[in-house]
């Protein structure tokens, strides 16, 4: 078809440590099209709480190419770049309704997404993990480790552990 438009796909990139913003204004600059979802976050610089922007998939950044006009040739050397993610020898290709779904739920003035605060659970609590190797266990909620972690009183092999879980994993259980 002569005249026709280059079909356009959204690629997967990884990039190294901290170099997310790197990466996308050097892929940027080549005159590629990326998107790079950040969250913001209370954080800790010099024993104080500020509020932070971070990617919200950490080295990872998504790139959209117009095939046949664009190569993925010039991204591996891309400052930043660490590699663009593949199964086996094909590149991943994430759908355009799953970036337009990241996007929609960011914050239509800032762009940011945010994290929903995990509510605070009260000691004794029956709970449940939702995902990793304890996944679908019951437990009891013993206390907050900080922000991101929570202690939980499971009983395996018979025998009463407390181990530590990420707070996102938590659930109360009904």
């Amino acid at each position: 078809m002569i005249g026709a438009a280059p079909s356009r796909q959204w690629y997967l990139i990884h990039t190294k440590p901290l170099a997310e913003r790197l990466a996308q204004a050097n892929l940027e600059r080549q005159g590629y099209c990326t998107y790079l979802p950040e969250v913001s976050h209370l954080g800790r610089c010099r024993r104080q709480r500020r509020r932070r922007v971070a990617a919200l998939f950490p080295r990872y950044l998504f790139l959209r190419l117009a095939v046949g006009r664009q190569s993925l040739q010039p991204v591996h050397s891309t400052i930043g770049v660490s590699n663009i993610v593949r199964f086996g020898v094909h590149c991943v290709i994430v759908r355009d309704d799953v970036i337009e779904q990241l996007r929609s739920r960011a914050d239509p003035v800032t762009g940011l997404h945010a994290l929903q605060p995990v509510a605070r659970l009260a000691r004794g609590t029956r709970v449940r993990i939702t995902a990793g190797p304890f996944c679908g266990i019951d437990g009891i909620f013993e206390r907050d480790e900080g922000a991101e972690r929570v202690t939980i009183l499971l009983t395996l092999l018979g025998e009463e552990r407390s181990l530590q879980f990420p707070a996102e994993l938590v659930e109360c259980a009904a």
